[in-house]
Formats: C-alpha cells, sequence, structure tokens
C-alpha cells in the first residue's frame, strides 16, 4: 500500500528530545516499512527515516531560532501534500486541523490521529462543520467532548521493542518524573509524593517558555527546599533508557485529561510500574495492580510507593509486548487504512484479501493459518 505520513514540524521524526507525536509518527512509519509498504514521510528536513523523506522545512520549527511564524511552513507542506495526493492510497495526518478545508475531495481516503487534548470549547464547531474528515482516536476518554464526530478507530500508541530494553532490578533507589514542567503534568504533586513517602525523586523534564513563570515561581523554589529532588533537564532516548530503567516507578500525577501519556509505556518497556492520577486516559493504559497503580490524591500515591514490592517487573514488560508494541499499533493502523471507503473503492484487491483472511480463519487450524494478523501491502 502506497502512505503519506504527515508530521508536526515543530520536532524531527524521530525527536532529538522532547516529542512524544514525532516520536510516534517515526515508530509507525519504521513498522510500515519494515512490514513492505511503500511509505512517504512529510516532515523536517532533519528527520532519520527509511521511508522517502519530503523535506517541508530545513529542520524542526522549534530548535530553529531564525522561525518566528510556523504557519507559512505548514501551508506550504499541505500545498505539496495537495499536488501529490494522487500519488497515495492512505494519506495519515498527523496535525490535528490545518488540512482540513485542502483534503475535502479525498478525504474517504485519508484519516488524522488526534494526539492532543480536545475538551476546548473551540473545537467543536469545527469537528461539527467537517463531520467528512475520518479521525483516530489515541484513547476513547480523548473523544469524549466530540463523540459525535466521525470516529473511525481507536488505536493505542505503540513503541519499538527494544527501544528501551527490560530491566528485571531497578539500578537506583528512586522515583523518575518524564514531562513538561507545567501544572497539568503536575510535577509539584510529585515533589509531594516524594516527600511523603521519603524517596529520592529525579525530574527529565523541559521547561517551555510559557511555563517559565511556572518554573521560577512554584517549581525550582520547590526543587531547592527538598534536598531528596534532583533536578535533570531534558533527555534524549538512550538516557531515557537509562533514567526509566532504573527507577522503582514513574510518577504520572497528572491534572488534566491525557489523551494517552506515552512516557507510561516507556516505563512500562523498561518494566518499570506507573503510579498515576485517574484522570484521562490512565485507566485504560495502566492494568491497576499490574502494571502500576492508579490514585486519585497525593497521600494515596504516597502509600502506592510503599506498595511497590507486589508489582512484577516482569509482568510489567509482558504486559507491555501484549499491548503497546509499534507492531500492534501498525496493524491498528492498517485495518483503519483499509476500512476507509476512498480505499476501499480504489483497492478492491484490499477486500478480496480481507475475505479469503476471513474466510481461512473460520476454517481454523485445518487449513493451517496462524492467529497473526494480514498485513499485505
Amino acid at each position: 500500500m502506497r502512505i503519506a505520513q504527515i508530521a508536526p514540524l515543530t520536532e524531527s521524526v524521530p525527536p532529538e528530545l522532547y516529542g512524544g507525536t514525532e516520536r510516534i509518527v517515526s515508530y509507525l512509519t519504521e513498522e510500515l516499512v519494515r512490514l513492505g509498504h511503500e511509505v512517504t514521510l512529510f516532515a523536517s528536513g532533519d528527520s532519520n527515516t527509511s521511508a522517502r523523506l519530503i523535506s517541508c522545512s530545513d529542520a524542526a520549527l522549534r530548535l530553529d531560532p531564525s522561525v518566528k511564524d510556523p504557519l507559512p511552513y505548514y501551508v506550504l507542506m499541505l500545498e505539496e501534500v495537495r499536488q501529490r495526493a494522487a500519488a497515495f492510497d492512505v494519506l495519515h495526518f498527523h496535525i490535528d486541523l490545518l488540512h482540513a478545508p485542502v483534503i475535502r475531495e479525498f478525504a474517504d481516503r485519508t484519516v488524522t490521529t488526534l494526539h492532543g487534548r480536545l475538551d476546548l470549547p473551540d473545537l467543536k464547531p469545527f469537528y461539527d462543520t467537517f463531520q467528512d474528515l475520518p479521525l483516530v482516536s489515541i484513547s476513547h476518554n480523548q473523544r469524549r467532548p466530540i463523540a459525535a464526530a466521525n470516529w473511525v478507530g481507536n488505536v493505542y500508541h505503540g513503541l519499538l521493542p527494544d527501544l528501551l530494553p527490560f530491566r528485571e532490578h531497578a539500578g537506583g533507589d528512586y522515583l523518575a518524573f518524564v514531562g513538561r514542567i507545567t501544572p497539568d503534568k503536575g510535577p509539584d504533586r510529585a515533589i509531594e509524593i516524594a516527600r511523603l513517602s521519603d524517596m529520592p525523586l529525579k525530574i527529565a523534564a523541559k521547561v517551555d517558555e510559557a511555563d517559565q513563570a511556572y518554573w521560577k515561581d512554584v517549581i525550582e523554589p520547590m526543587v531547592r527546599i527538598h534536598p531528596h529532588v534532583e533536578f535533570i533537564g531534558e533527555v534524549n532516548e538512550r538516557e531515557k533508557a537509562d533514567f526509566l530503567g532504573d527507577a522503582r516507578a514513574l510518577l504520572f500525577p497528572i491534572d488534566w485529561p491525557e489523551p494517552f501519556g506515552l512516557v507510561m509505556i516507556e516505563a512500562m518497556s523498561c518494566g518499570t510500574p506507573v503510579i498515576a492520577f485517574k484522570r484521562g486516559s490512565v485507566p485504560e493504559v495502566v492494568d491497576e495492580g499490574l502494571t502500576g497503580m492508579v490514585v486519585e490524591t497525593v497521600e494515596q500515591a504516597a502509600e502506592a510507593v510503599k506498595s511497590l514490592r507486589a508489582l512484577d517487573r516482569k509482568m510489567v514488560r509482558a504486559t507491555f509486548e501484549r499491548r503497546f508494541t509499534a507492531e500492534r499499533m501498525a496493524a491498528d493502523y492498517m485495518e483503519v487504512y483499509r476500512s476507509l471507503p476512498g480505499v476501499r473503492a480504489q483497492r478492491p484487491d484490499i477486500q478480496e484479501k480481507q475475505v479469503l483472511v476471513a474466510g481461512a480463519a473460520a476454517l481454523g487450524p485445518a487449513a493451517g493459518i496462524g492467529s497473526g494478523r494480514a498485513t499485505g501491502s
């Protein structure tokens, strides 16, 4: 199948440091290429991919000091996509809503994964107007504010299984916090949880310009007065493997409707359990008592820290392998692609394959059919 992946330009694909959406686009793209599909990635020119790369900016916009307004770069990218659209069976967008007016003539062979929060009042009239835009959520909870939109699938994020390797034993006696320094992510709660549980806390996080005041006025003073708290700053992929793998647990004390929370499955990949607040996607991602604990207060979180020894790190990793790999994510997206009306109309061979696979599965082991999903190109 000829597939276009259209990524944000804020970070490279994959990003050097922070950037959850671009990271997922990278994992999905590489897995689709591995499966034999013809994939084209529209992204910043400093991206690294085995797919065909269409450069839509010289470098990631966030890291380019000469860029003052990102909008022109996105308009130029959409013009590239529009001109090349006929070359693809499926166009998969990861840029929220800018493309909606451009793709109306071929929307039935597109899908848009929404990676952000949807509880903002300005979004409802937009999705009410663009009912022809096929959407994929990254958790069922994410859909709630616009439940009547054109949802065609829900696909949980997935990681490459060897990206963050399993560690049977935590190498360090500390709790970890990874994310952004923003009130929504709850770094102040993480510090309080560590204090109440008498455990060291290491914070690996970025501070956006918009959150500088929160860092200076709230979090930096808390870090200074609590000797058990260490602020590390942003970490790259290699550093993250050590940081999460050596931690006793990841703290995820969010105070917003998190659409997914990639760092939770990054920790699980290492075998590190997650202690998370019951917000947004958390109950869908964390298997209570298996891969972590879901709590509602700082006090409950501190109690959960004391119960960490009851969790088996091998089981945390095994659950990750069952639920959150890039292979599973790509297979789920292939099902979505094949279900799109425009794809079914243009690629009747795909429908025929689905019928053949379904028929063979119905015959069971006698037909020599395994349990894997068909992912033909």
